[in-house]
């Protein structure tokens, strides 16, 4: 089945809030999102700054220990602008260089805006703030997740075990991402969304817009994990969102690990595998946990005889 979010409020915490739809293991919902600033389709601010999101969604059937299945079916503009800003973080660069920046790190930071070009696939700046610079169309959703666990709500700036403002630029449409579940019905939000984003984020934003994310959720076919997984036509992801960047890599090493056990390897040959093959793409570096994620080839398992999916 298939439904509808229009959310009638927003939240810059992913919790334990009041339930805006109650969907059936499977079902997809096309998601109305407003974009990191609150601002929707008709380019009015309709909420608070800060990462506001749509949810939570409920899904029937799915329980403490279990993995969310998000499946990101398509991804519609709300509208053909998106802003960024024409800066570097200053965590991301030398601390002898910041003075160098653009825009020094505190101070308040211009909007460039960006113009989408469906017909031609590219996202092209206006340059008001230097030279007008064209990058592809390559939509994403920068931040989603589930409901964590104890009552806790985390704030939208940051990231965690239950997913959260990760940022990573594959996320897009026919990517399915895997979360651990840690309430009863997931409790599943989604916003952020963005034109473009390079690796990291390092300017604090991609190519912000509003958007309408249309997700498939369902029950995955795995035992219970520790940290979000993720696989596309080419890839198996694991993801660690940690502070420092060291220990972000340990979060996804690890699930790497045991996500190539599930697939069949043994300990040894999981290792042997990874310490030859893996790849590494960096997340989110702005906020205040980092995102690092680990990925290895379908095409690598397949031909060990290994599992390669979970879809």
């Amino acid at each position: 089945m298939r439904h509808t979010l229009i959310p009638q409020q927003y939240y810059r915490t992913i919790g334990t809030h009041p339930i805006a739809l109650t969907i059936q293991d499977g079902d997809e919902v096309a998601i109305s999102c407003v974009d990191a600033h609150g601002i929707d389709g008709n380019d009015q601010a309709v909420t608070l700054p800060g990462n506001p999101m749509s949810g939570p969604i409920a899904v029937t059937g799915i329980i403490v220990g279990d993995v969310l299945a998000v499946t990101f079916e398509n991804l519609v503009p709300l509208r053909t602008q998106g802003w960024s800003y024409p800066t570097l973080a200053g965590n991301v660069v030398d601390p002898e260089y910041i003075a160098s920046v653009p825009f020094a790190p505190g101070s308040k930071l211009p909007k460039e805006y960006w113009d989408l070009d469906t017909a031609a696939g590219v996202v092209r700046s206006r340059g008001t703030h230097g030279m007008v610079v064209t990058a592809p169309y390559r939509p994403m959703v920068g931040c989603f997740g589930v409901a964590p666990a104890r009552g806790e709500a985390i704030s939208t700036a940051t990231s965690g075990q239950h997913g959260g403002n990760m940022d990573v630029r594959f996320f897009g449409v026919g990517c399915t991402v895997y979360l651990p579940v840690a309430v009863d019905g997931a409790l599943f939000y989604a916003g952020d969304a963005h034109f473009v984003q390079g690796c990291g984020e390092i300017g604090g934003t991609g190519v912000e817009s509003a958007m309408r994310v249309d997700v498939r959720l369902a029950k995955a076919p795995m035992q219970s994990i520790a940290w979000p997984r993720a696989e596309d036509a080419d890839f198996l992801y694991t993801v660690g969102n940690a502070r420092p960047l060291d220990q972000a890599l340990q979060h996804a090493t690890s699930e790497m690990h045991r996500l190539l056990i599930e697939c069949g390897a043994d300990a040894t040959s999981a290792a042997v595998l990874m310490s030859q093959l893996i790849e590494y793409n960096i997340g989110n570096v702005f906020d205040p946990a980092f995102t690092v994620v680990a990925k290895i080839a379908k095409q690598v398992l397949s031909q060990h005889g290994l599992r390669s999916t979970f879809r």
